[in-house]
């Protein structure tokens, strides 16, 4: 009995230091990983990665984590997400955005997608010279996330999920500002919409209706002044792969005396920049509304009126806009009209907004 009740006290020795390792055993230590993201981008020229910020899968998934985290605002209720919603195209839905105090912002939320090709600043002044420094400052804007840094790398510090994707993403394993700002660069970086209907086209995969080829003609012809070819003249600012030139320009939403957004002259303080925004990709173009800058247009059809009947002459309206500015404009039919709306959702891609990869993490 002595010799069974030794075993017996024995086992239960054993068993305790099991359960007292069992935290050791199931949280192995967390460390710093580097592999290499690998996405797709279809028939977009290879993009300019920043060489300090590669994407590795850790720094993506971080990154996505902080893009869908609450904890980033003030009142812990608003996210990157709130204002960039995949199913609109990573875009918001409403004229102006709202903020965590219940004020509006007063610019249209622009679409956060193939950002890896935008090469001239951020936002619609270019205020944001990188992707990086875009990231934090919604967070910092009384308009709209109204937090400190302070605050936000206080809050992801208590949390235990963040220190450890930290640690894998990033050999110094910090939580701070460059580091959330790296990571969010990362995941937006690897947001690429390459796969409409009009790739598909390029690409000898599928054929467009006769309205979208009829659209897509208007679409990449220039105007003549003879009248003998319809052209819209669009292919001049929404040129190349990514539907951008990538500049600022004065597309004629006013005249001077209406200027009551200056635009790019904010951040440049030079006047030749009044009213200059930067130039919009067209890429599912038809899930963004609404357009312009301040989201004065609804629909489509609103913004082909204006070029076609409504541009407005001012000191530095774009040269480019000197046919839309002649008596009776493009002279677009209502057929035309119609066929450049339906070109024009050609380039939605609906695998951008059901990618699971982009989406809120579980």
């Amino acid at each position: 009995m002595n010799n069974k009740w030794i075993l017996f006290t024995l086992a239960i020795y054993l068993l305790l230091g099991l359960m007292a390792c069992a935290d050791d055993i199931v949280e192995s230590p967390v460390s710093f990983e580097a592999t290499p993201y690998v996405f797709s981008y279809g028939s977009l020229p290879t993009p300019d990665i920043p060489s300090d910020n590669k994407l590795t899968d850790q720094g993506v998934k971080l990154g996505r984590m902080l893009f869908y985290e609450t904890l980033l605002s003030k009142d812990n209720t608003q996210s990157c997400a709130s204002c960039h919603q995949q199913k609109d195209g990573f875009s918001d839905l409403n004229r102006f955005s709202k903020g965590v105090e219940g004020q509006f912002g007063d610019r249209q939320a622009m679409p956060i997608f193939n950002l890896a090709w935008h090469y001239n600043g951020f936002f619609w002044d270019g205020r944001a010279q990188k992707l990086r420094d875009q990231a934090l400052m919604p967070i910092q804007d009384p308009l709209e996330m109204n937090e400190t840094m302070t605050n936000v790398i206080s809050k992801l510090n208590n949390e235990k999920k963040y220190k450890d994707q930290f640690k894998r993403a990033f050999v110094n394993a910090t939580i701070d500002e460059t580091n959330i700002s790296l990571a969010l660069e990362q995941f937006m970086h690897s947001i690429v919409s390459h796969d409409s209907k009009y790739d598909k086209y390029l690409a000898g995969k599928e054929k467009l209706t006769e309205a979208e080829e009829r659209g897509r003609l208007l679409f990449f012809t220039e105007f003549d002044v003879t009248g003998k070819v319809k052209g819209a003249e669009c292919f001049h600012c929404h040129a190349g792969p990514n539907f951008t030139n990538d500049e600022y320009m004065n597309n004629g939403l006013d005249n001077d005396a209406n200027f009551t957004d200056l635009g790019r002259a904010r951040v440049t303080k030079i006047n030749e920049d009044n009213a200059k925004f930067l130039t919009p990709s067209l890429r599912n173009i038809a899930l963004t509304a609404p357009y312009m800058h301040d989201g004065r247009f609804k629909t489509l059809e609103a913004v082909i009126e204006h070029y076609d009947l409504h541009v407005k002459n001012s000191s530095t309206v774009d040269f480019l806009m000197q046919y839309n500015l002649q008596p009776g404009g493009l002279k677009l039919t209502s057929e035309n009209k119609s066929d450049l709306i339906e070109f024009l959702k050609t380039l939605t891609d609906q695998s951008l907004v059901t990618n699971t990869a982009y989406a809120k993490p579980n």
